[in-house]
């Protein structure tokens, strides 16, 4: 601290683990960006938005959950590509495809994360205008968000984000 006259002058100090989580969490999500945009994925941004999504966290629970994701994802993309080739796109379709992968998703008692991924693609697939083939777009949006999901995973494996002893004793 440093003194001025009678007033005190506290600065503000930022937690070194938060420091470098973002550091951590910065070259994943521009790893991935540039990665998706060397691939010439159309809308690379899945692939960073993915990416921050899993860099929140631990390597153990980014792996189980990844999973999920992962197979939400090439679920909403598939029902998504299926309802544009063959029924169209519209709200009352949306909806429908929402409750079946819902139910699919309960049925396999897969993990709501799964759930959110297969909606998000799906209404991605479905709600977004585009002038491709609906399963060109199910594809990219599938590896865009795979390639998110790997190089959040990657970075967290390779650079792993140290827990305080408060923390890994599960007090925090």
């Amino acid at each position: 601290m440093a003194k001025a006259g009678k007033w005190e002058v506290t600065w503000p100090r930022v937690d070194k683990r938060e420091m470098v989580h973002a550091v951590r969490t910065t070259i994943a999500a521009v790893g991935s960006l540039l990665i998706a945009h060397l691939c010439k994925l159309p809308e690379a941004y899945w692939a960073a938005i993915t990416t921050l999504i899993v860099m929140q966290s631990t390597l153990g629970a980014a792996l189980a959950i990844s999973k999920q994701r992962l197979a939400g994802t090439a679920m909403g993309a598939a029902m998504g590509a299926l309802i544009a080739t063959f029924a169209g796109k519209n709200a009352i379709l949306f909806g429908a495809g929402i409750l079946a992968l819902g139910l699919i998703c309960a049925l396999l008692r897969m993990d709501r994360s799964a759930y959110r991924y297969a909606g998000i693609t799906l209404a991605i697939v479905l709600l977004v205008a585009r002038n491709q083939a609906a399963w060109i777009i199910a594809l990219h949006r599938f590896i865009e968000i795979s390639l998110g999901i790997a190089a959040g995973l990657v970075i967290t494996a390779v650079w792993p984000e140290h827990q305080s002893a408060r923390v890994s004793a599960g007090r925090a």
